[in-house]
């Protein structure tokens, strides 16, 4: 009885949400008249599911994978659908991905369900194009870039080493160890060292609540998680809103991407406005946090699982460990370039784990694709777990070799962070992340899996059920691992 009074609930919620705005969407999804031509064109097949709640149901309460391959399986690789109100046509292939994000970009912008985009915050630079995202995305990528990262590379050791100390002797989720580093390096890399623990104490509780609404139906009612998001995004404004006077009332802005926005002029010497900046500051911390959170389980799972590649990994991390003193003097930038076994490992834990299953795009004008109309206002959602998961373009698929990534992959083939030009800014500080994560753990630690890890769960993002729970605890290193048998055969 539960159960179905809270689906009957979740029906209720995504019916309200929708009402709202029906009639636009309505306007947008029949906006595809045109010419003899276009009127030719047909619907990608597919189903359209209930009046208003589409499939959404079906998504939300199954594996997405099962929902995804099940219509690939009887539509083929285009398909049309309707979720959260909105149709929407599925991609998945390499080519249809490269037309929508690359070649044909200009006809497909950015977007979010409208309930996504209200906490993030709608000047964030991932739901713009033009000059307004060229000029942002020029900006992060510059904070984000090897040159900066080089100069964060003690920043990322030390969240590394904060996180594994307060997790040592223990079983804990690695999931939420993982949000936990992920957040604190997000911190670092958006006010570097300035921030005192009260503020960052507030910014964690209160983004944490717009998390939890962000991941959730957007339903407005008073109590509910969307709800309670909407007040706490309103606290980080004003959070942010003290921390931007305080800097300009020191007359320091800062060397941090935070500085860098307040700093910034376009054509015409126009500053960004506060709000902007905000919302950039969020989105930032959005894009650092549950995505590489859910990686680093998964990286952590797979080296669990595949113990001659762990023992090549390491045999890499103590050559490393060993060059710098058993750990006396800090990593470098340079060596993070140099740990290729590891760098292959973490290529291949995001092919496998897919954390971004799709990518949401919008027709900006009536599109046709393989004799297939796409209309103006549709959602148009790359798969990119499929092709991920293709064989068509990863022999044995199912199979975690990261030796696969001896040979770079063909193009457009693998897209971890998206591709073009709203190709995601911060992926080396990402990569960086696990690098020196999987440094810290494989020299200075050891653990072991508590209960089942094969189950997957998802919130939105994909990570093994309860979050991957392990006992970690510290041990004293034993040299350098002979196992450069083990790192040819299995990396």
């Amino acid at each position: 009885m539960a159960f179905f009074f809270f689906q009957a609930l979740i029906i209720a919620s995504i019916v309200v949400v929708v009402l709202l705005d029906v009639s636009s969407r309505r306007r947008r999804g029949a906006g595809h008249g045109g010419g003899p031509e276009q009127k030719k064109l047909t619907l990608p097949p597919g189903s359209m599911g209930l009046p208003y709640v589409g499939e959404t149901l079906q998504l939300y309460s199954q594996n997405p994978n099962v929902f995804f391959s099940s219509r690939l399986k009887s539509y083929g690789e285009i398909f049309k659908t309707n979720l959260l109100g909105c149709p929407c046509v599925m991609l998945a292939s390499a080519e249809a991905a490269r037309m929508v994000l690359v070649t044909q970009a200009h006809l497909f912008k950015p977007t979010y369900p409208p309930s996504k985009e209200r906490l993030i915050g709608p000047c964030a630079l991932f739901f713009h194009q033009g000059g307004y995202h060229l000029r942002l995305r020029r900006l992060v990528k510059g904070a984000l870039g090897p040159d900066a990262l080089r100069s964060l590379v003690p920043d990322v050791e030390a969240a590394v080493a904060s996180t594994l100390a307060a997790w040592d002797g223990r079983v804990a989720s690695t999931f939420h160890a993982m949000k936990r580093l992920s957040f604190d390096v997000g911190v670092a890399t958006v006010f570097g060292d300035r921030l005192d623990g009260r503020r960052k104490e507030e910014l964690k509780r209160n983004y944490s609540a717009v998390e939890r609404g962000y991941n959730s139906f957007p339903n407005p009612l008073p109590g509910s998680r969307y709800n309670n998001a909407i007040k706490a995004r309103k606290r980080l404004r004003a959070i942010l809103g003290d921390i931007l006077a305080e800097r300009r009332a020191q007359g320091d802005l800062g060397g941090d991407l935070l500085g860098d926005l307040m700093r910034s002029r376009d054509d015409g010497g126009a500053a960004l406005s506060d709000d902007q900046i905000a919302d950039n500051v969020i989105g930032v911390l959005f894009a650092a946090q549950d995505t590489t959170a859910s990686v680093l389980t998964w990286i952590l799972k797979y080296l669990t699982d595949n113990p001659k590649l762990l023992e090549a990994v390491k045999a890499e991390q103590m050559a490393v460990y060993k060059a710098n003193q058993g750990g006396k003097r800090p990593l470098t930038w340079t060596q993070t370039r140099s740990m290729e076994v590891t760098h292959r490992v973490i290529l291949e834990s995001l092919r496998m784990a897919s954390i971004i299953s799709f990518t949401f795009r919008e027709a900006v004008a009536d599109v046709e694709y393989k004799g297939f109309l796409i209309p103006k206002g549709w959602k148009v959602m790359p798969l990119f777990r499929n092709i991920h998961h293709s064989p068509e373009y990863f022999q044995d698929p199912q199979k975690f070799d990261p030796s696969r990534f001896k040979v770079a992959p063909r193009a457009g083939t693998f897209l971890p962070f998206g591709s073009g030009v709203h190709a995601c800014p911060g992926n080396e500080l990402a990569k960086l992340e696990m690098l020196v994560l999987v440094h810290r753990l494989v020299t200075a630690y050891r653990w072991e899996v508590v209960g089942s890890s094969d189950e997957v769960a998802y919130s939105p993002f994909p990570v093994p059920r309860h979050g991957l729970r392990a006992r970690l605890w510290r041990q004293e290193a034993a040299g350098v691992v002979h196992a450069a048998a083990a790192a040819a055969s299995c990396a």
